[in-house]
């Protein structure tokens, strides 16, 4: 089952996406909407979208213009942000049988009211609860995800095609234009919205949850809500960490071979890249004589240390800042001829972006930028299938993904 975020009402959050190009430049993609304030995001409606530009974006690929049709038959103008990404959600993953519920649904919602309404009832409880929890949370190392304070409430009013946030006062809730009282939102239950750590809840008094799969920010949601379930359901479902990759086609793994990088080669910057890509164009008889050079110099300094022990230890550390000094020298005439090599080779420079645009673009994982469109326009729809039968839930590793 998968629960579609369609009453959350942070519209900048969901309005693009990103896609690459054949050159894996990072390619932007926005739509506009008639997106109001504080407007569930699920009932935006598209008045265009950049299916251009998608087509351009993915042109030189050999599935580019099948995957720009498919995403084009289901983000129609006039059709709302949930039911086009619904719709797509539903073709790509047409093999695997994934019910949708949209909390948006007014059969949703009358199922999710009971919850809501014990909530409301019991939300000065539930309040000292979490508040407990949090520090519980804190003492052992870990943190909050969700901030909460004394003025804060689990719960958002829908309202006027609006979803307003409802902050505790005095044994009351106010909203931007006016207050309520408890018993007056219980009996507008139907019509209330819970905040991050009661939404997971309410979705497990609807549905026979055996497991719920989330990333990082929603397992740590979990660690909070758990008094929250342990009240309202008494019962919690097992968390799993949602499976991670890094997709790599061919031709990256061989860049990758070639100037000695692994995953973690990425996460530092660009500049830290090229130094690793420049160290491995180094000629390998040159590297051998720094290593030889570097070697000796540190058996001499071994021995010298040695006889200065018997002389007059407190040489010893001046004798040690001086072969720091030296070593250091010598890495950054390596650093230096690296450099030198990456300027007459630009080849090498091409490849280096080609790789971080493709593995940490924008300085973020693949999977927390990009759409798996582009990745479905270079490698075909069975990508859907090879990423499923990689899955392996005993291992929440993040994966590098070759193909």
């Amino acid at each position: 089952m998968f629960w579609l975020a369609t009453e959350d009402h942070d519209f900048a959050e969901v309005n693009h996406t990103w896609v690459f190009d054949g050159k894996h430049q990072p390619v932007k993609l926005e739509i506009n909407g008639s997106a109001g304030s504080s407007q569930p995001v699920g009932e935006v409606r598209l008045t265009s979208v950049p299916t251009d530009i998608l087509r351009e974006s993915l042109r030189e690929f050999p599935f580019g213009a099948e995957v720009a049709d498919r995403v084009a038959m289901a983000y129609i103008p006039g059709r709302t942000l949930g039911q086009a990404f619904g719709e797509l959600l539903r073709d790509l993953l047409s093999g695997f049988g994934i019910l949708q519920i949209d909390p948006m649904a007014p059969a949703v919602r009358s199922l999710a009211a009971p919850t809501i309404r014990a909530a409301l009832s019991q939300a000065q409880e539930l309040k000292k609860l979490v508040l407990e929890r949090n520090r519980e949370l804190n003492a052992a190392g870990y943190h909050a995800q969700v901030h909460v304070e004394d003025e804060t409430s689990f719960f958002f009013l829908l309202e006027n095609g609006r979803r307003i946030a409802l902050r505790k006062h005095n044994g009351n809730y106010l909203a931007a234009d006016g207050h309520f009282s408890p018993e007056e939102l219980i009996d507008r239950a139907e019509h209330i919205s819970p905040n991050a750590l009661l939404r997971p809840v309410v979705q497990d008094s609807i549905l026979p949850t055996v497991a719920y799969i989330g990333g990082p920010a929603e397992l740590a949601y979990l660690a909070q809500s758990a008094v929250l379930y342990s009240t309202l359901l008494g019962r919690m479902p097992v968390p799993v960490h949602r499976s991670g990759f890094t997709v790599v086609d061919q031709r990256g793994r061989k860049l990758m071979n070639r100037y000695q990088l692994c995953l973690n080669d990425f996460f530092h910057g660009e500049d830290a890249l090229r130094e690793r890509v420049a160290a491995a164009l180094v000629p390998q008889g040159l590297r051998g004589v720094v290593e030889e050079t570097r070697g000796a110099l540190s058996q001499a300094v071994e021995r010298l240390e040695a006889e200065l022990a018997a002389f007059d230890p407190t040489l010893d550390e001046a004798v040690r800042k001086s072969y720091n000094k030296i070593a250091y020298q010598l890495s950054k005439i390596e650093r230096k001829v690296g450099r030198e090599m990456m300027a007459r080779d630009g080849r090498a420079a091409h490849d280096a972006n080609y790789l971080l645009n493709l593995i940490y673009p924008r300085k973020h994982l693949q999977e927390r930028l990009y759409s798996i469109i582009p990745f479905l326009a270079k490698h075909g729809f069975a990508l859907i299938n090879e990423l499923a039968d990689n899955i392996n839930l005993d291992c929440p590793d993040h994966q590098l993904l070759v193909a």
